[in-house]
């Protein structure tokens, strides 16, 4: 089931044993169990944990490699955090 996530949310989750949740177009992803296997190294997805990551995978990734993976990491959706 896709969750909604705040940003904030998202930012909550920037560590491996915090589930290390991205944003890629606005879709969230949970990459806590393929940190491993990503063929680019663990450090670079550390790196983006509980962010915007999109510029960074569509400079190194096409659209199949999210229509691959995707499907099973994603978590959910970004939701626009409320205007006070």
């Amino acid at each position: 089931m896709s969750e909604s996530l705040t940003p904030k949310q998202v930012a909550e989750h920037n560590t491996v044993d915090n589930g290390l949740y991205i944003i890629i177009d606005n879709s969230v992803y949970g990459l806590k169990d393929f940190v491993d296997e990503h063929p680019g190294g663990a450090k670079i997805l550390k790196r983006v944990g509980g962010k915007d990551a999109s510029k960074q995978f569509w400079k190194y990734h096409n659209e199949s490699v999210l229509k691959k993976y995707g499907p099973k990491l994603k978590v959910g959706e970004v939701k626009e955090e409320a205007k006070l």
